[in-house]
C-alpha cells in the first residue's frame, strides 16, 4: 500500500488546514487508518483514527474538539480537518494504515505509513 499524504503548509495560530491521506489502491477500505504526528525531538504520537465504515473515530485529546478525521471509502481517502491551530500542532504529520479495522492509538498496530506533511503554525 502506498499513501500519499498532502495538505500540509504554514499558518497562523487559530487557522485551519485539511491534510490528505490518499491510499494507492484499494486495500485501506477494511482497515483502520490513522494521523500520527512527530515534532523535533519528540517521539511519534497517535492524533486521530478512523475505523473502517467511518463512523468509529478516536481522538488524542490535546486535539479533541479541533480536529476532525474523516474517510471516503469511494475515493480512497482519509482526512483530517484541523481548527483552531496552536504552536504545539507544528509537527510533521503522518498518516497509517492499521491490520486492523478497530483504531488503536499504539504505533505497533500501523503496517503502512505514508510519508508525512509539515505543519507549521506560527503566532
Amino acid at each position: 500500500v502506498q499513501l500519499q499524504a498532502s495538505g500540509g503548509g504554514l499558518v497562523q495560530a487559530g487557522g485551519s488546514l485539511r491534510l490528505s491521506c490518499a491510499a494507492a489502491k484499494r486495500t485501506a477500505s477494511n482497515n483502520a487508518v490513522s494521523w500520527f504526528r512527530q515534532a523535533p525531538g519528540k517521539e511519534r504520537e497517535f492524533v486521530a483514527g478512523v475505523g473502517y465504515r467511518g463512523p468509529s473515530t478516536k481522538y488524542a485529546d490535546s486535539v479533541k474538539g479541533r480536529f476532525t478525521i474523516s474517510r471516503d471509502n469511494a475515493k480512497d481517502t482519509v482526512y483530517l480537518q484541523m481548527d483552531n491551530l496552536k504552536l504545539e500542532d507544528t509537527a510533521v504529520y503522518y498518516c497509517a494504515v492499521s491490520r486492523y479495522s478497530v483504531v488503536s492509538s499504539g504505533l505497533e498496530y500501523y503496517n503502512y505509513w505514508g510519508q508525512g506533511t509539515q505543519v507549521t503554525v506560527s503566532s
